[in-house]
């Protein structure tokens, strides 16, 4: 029995520390986010697929499934 996949995830940016929950794409990986307070555009960290494996508190739903990703 798998565990239920989350989509809905917390991102924070880097930059600025605001905080803001996103529903994540099922089946792709968001490689760009735009901080909505100070305008930062984040990208995956060397060796993550996508922003919310980087910055958010739930990785992506590929990840969470074990599937294959964006890599």
């Amino acid at each position: 029995m798998s565990a239920e996949i989350k989509l809905q995830s917390r991102i924070i940016c880097p930059e600025c520390g605001h905080a803001t929950l996103e529903t994540m794409p099922e089946d792709a990986c968001q490689y760009f986010y735009d901080c909505t307070k100070c305008g930062v555009v984040m990208k995956p960290l060397p060796g993550d697929c996508c922003v919310f494996c980087s910055y958010a508190d739930v990785k992506c739903p590929p990840v969470q499934a074990e599937s294959s990703c964006c890599r």
